[in-house]
This record gives structure tokens, sequence and C-alpha cells, in this order.
């Protein structure tokens, strides 16, 4: 144990203070974390030993995930947002249904061996995009805010709508949906849906009112300021959870009332840095124990689907939504490729797992495959896609004013 707690220790430090410089490379994030726990995990040098079960990495998961999402929408511009929101509502209530569609189809007609209500639940498995995962392009401030903020909403909102469609289509391949699913189905909805929002709204409001009350008293000293944040997201999401809503709807509208209010930016910092340390250990231990356990028994329908996953699956169904808005070509692909599967994937396979279908292993090991790819390709593209968007749009506008200046002058 005192073996592992060194190992994650050094790197943490080392990567702590080498991120800045990573972060300006194509080798950063999630590929880093990732290799480095399969080449010290017991399928590389067996350095690094991890004892963790299915549920352990599972809370792991949705604790990094809960507080990822609250601290990015707590950073969300509201004034870009109500600007350009009818992006991420796009991306929702039109691109995410898409995505499921053409991946069940897609799904269907690669995995005979899949039930259709299997290839269902692989399709909405893989449908959500990951905030940790995309957090080099939301943060970085040479994407347009619109898109920025367009794919930080949908990533925050999207794996809570997929939570109850996930037990629906599990609740069908189990065959205990009753004898109505329609109604089932909008129970599920509503509940994950609305608890997450009432839970998320209600403690926020409560928490932040409190934590102004005592900032105004300077009741607070410096060290304990870096623990609110951390603790009422991870209360938002733990609260919802218990009440059968959804804990990440819930982080992600409490992050938004949060910005909202603008309490004291010093304590966010604390809680992205709890976020970033909890991403980095979820990777290694993704690394180490999933990756390598997985890697010899991907097939090539595995591999296949998950290709297309990243790409057409995904880039397809945004390009159509985003249709008829203010939006050049560029930045629609640019969108659509920028749409990781990172720790939602991870619960929901989990819970695949929990659920024994007989086609579960083939379900885990394509979500295992494209977070894999989506690790490696997304990590890979980030900064040359950002700078080469940038370049285009900045070209563009140059071109723009002169043709514009031409005229005036003429």
């Amino acid at each position: 144990m005192y073996e592992t707690l060194a190992i994650f220790s050094i790197f943490i430090f080392i990567y702590s203070l080498l991120s800045g410089r990573l972060e300006r490379t194509p080798i950063n994030g999630a590929i880093v974390f990732a290799a480095f726990g399969l080449a010290l995990g017991s399928y590389g040098l067996g350095i690094l030993n991890l004892d963790l079960n299915s549920e352990s990495l599972s809370t792991l998961a949705e604790l990094t995930l809960a507080l990822v999402l609250f601290t990015d929408a707590s950073n969300a511009n509201l004034s870009v947002l109500k600007k350009n929101a009818s992006i991420h509502w796009r991306l929702l209530l039109i691109g995410l249904p898409l995505t499921i569609l053409l991946g069940f189809v897609i799904g269907v007609l690669i995995f005979d061996s899949l039930t259709l209500f299997e290839v269902a639940i692989l399709a909405t498995l893989l449908a959500p995009t990951d905030a940790a995962l995309g957090k080099a392009v939301v943060t970085n401030p040479a994407v347009p805010d619109k898109i920025r903020e367009g794919l930080n909403v949908e990533s925050g909102l999207n794996d809570g709508i997929c939570v109850p469609i996930i037990y629906l289509f599990l609740a069908l391949a189990a065959g205990n949906a009753g004898d109505n699913p329609h109604i089932l189905a909008l129970e599920l909805v509503s509940k994950e849906i609305g608890i997450g929002v009432i839970v998320g709204l209600s403690l926020t409001f409560v928490a932040t009112l409190f934590m102004k009350y005592c900032n105004t008293h300077h009741w607070a000293t410096k060290t304990w300021e870096q623990l609110p944040i951390v603790v009422l997201a991870i209360s938002c999401f733990a609260i919802a959870q218990i009440l059968g809503g959804s804990g990440f709807i819930a982080a992600f509208v409490g992050g938004i009332l949060l910005s909202s209010i603008k309490t004291t930016d010093r304590f966010l910092l604390a809680a992205e840095g709890t976020g970033d340390t909890l991403a980095l250990i979820t990777w290694v231990v993704f690394g180490a124990i999933v990756v390598g356990h997985s890697l010899h028994a991907f097939t090539w329908q595995i591999i296949v689907y998950s290709l297309l996953s990243l790409t057409v699956i995904r880039m397809l169904p945004a390009y159509l939504s985003l249709a008829g808005l203010n939006l050049r070509s560029d930045e629609k692909l640019f969108i659509g490729w920028f749409g990781p599967r990172g720790l939602a994937s991870v619960v929901f396979a989990i819970m695949v797992i929990n659920a024994n279908l007989p086609g579960s292993h083939t379900i885990v090991l394509t979500a295992v495959c494209t977070i894999t790819l989506s690790i490696i390709l997304h990590g890979l593209s980030a900064n040359s896609f950002i700078k080469l968007l940038a370049s285009r749009i900045k070209s563009d506008t140059l071109e723009t004013q002169k043709q514009f200046s031409k005229r005036v002058n003429e």
C-alpha cells in the first residue's frame, strides 16, 4: 500500500510542476495519466499495485465527474450562454437523440451477437461527452466563447439526460420494464432530471447565502476557505442520488447557479485543483486496471464501432443539429469532433456490468476501447486543432476587414 501511495505522490508532484509546460504540447492530461497507469500497472512493469473493484472505480469516476461538472459550470459565462443558447440546446435536444439513433443503427449492423436492447444500451452509453477530457478545449481562450460555452453546457447536461435512458434500456433488456415501458420512461426522465435540478438549485442557493454571510463577517479562515465548493459539489451529487435523481445534473445546475451569484473566486481554486487531482487518479487507475486487462480482447468489430462512435456517429448528428446557425463549417466540425468519451461512459459501463446481461462483455469492451481511443485522439489533436481553428478565423476576419476597407475606399 505504501509503495502505491509513494508512486502516486511522486507522480502528482512532478506532473503538478510540469503541467503548464505539458499542456502546451499534444502529450498532456489524460494521455499521460492513462499511459502512466498502463506502464506501471500489473499489465506493464507491475510496480503499481492497485486492488479496486468495479464499485470503487465507479465511485471515484462519479465523484470526479461531479466535481468537474460543478467547477466548470461555476466558471461559465452566462452572458455568452444566453446569447448562444441555441448551440447547446440543439446539441442536447437534436444532436443527442440523433447520436443515440445513429449509434443504434450502426451497432445493429456491426454486432450481430447483441440484442436490440443491448445495442441501444451501447449507443446510449457512448453518447454523452466528457467534461473532464474536454477541459483542454472549454478552458482555452483561443477557442471562440460561443463554442467553449456550448461544449461546456452540452457535456454538463448530456450525461444526466442519458442516465434515465440507460436505466430504461437496462430494464427492457432484463425484462423488468413491466407492461408500460412508456410510463416507466416518463417516470425515469422526470424523476432523474427534476430531482437533480431541484437539489442542485436549492442546495446551492442556501449554501451560497451562508457562504456570503460568513464571508462578510470574516468567520472562515484561509485554510478552511478551500473546502466549501468541494463539499458543496459532492453534496449536490450525493443528495440527488439519494433522492433518486441525477447527481450529475444536480452538480452542473448547482455550478451554473453559483456562477450567476458570483461568490468569491478564491473558493473555486481549491475545487478545481481537487477535481484535476481526482481526474489524474481516475485515469491512472483506468490505465493500470481497465485498459491493460482489455487490450487483448478488442475485436475488429469493437475497434470499428469505437472509431465510428468518435467520428461519424458523433460528428454527423452534431453538424446536422447546428444547421442554420451563424456558425462556419469548420466551427461545426470542431464542435462535432470535440465530443470526447470518458467518465460518464465509465460509470455507465459499470452499471452494465452489474446488470449481468448476456452481452455485457461486448458492451463494456467497446466502451473501454472507445474511451481509450478518445483519450489518445482527442488529447493529441486538442492543441493543434485549436490553433488551426483560431488561425482560420483570424485569417477570414482580416480578409473581411480588407474587403470592407476596399469598398469604403471605392
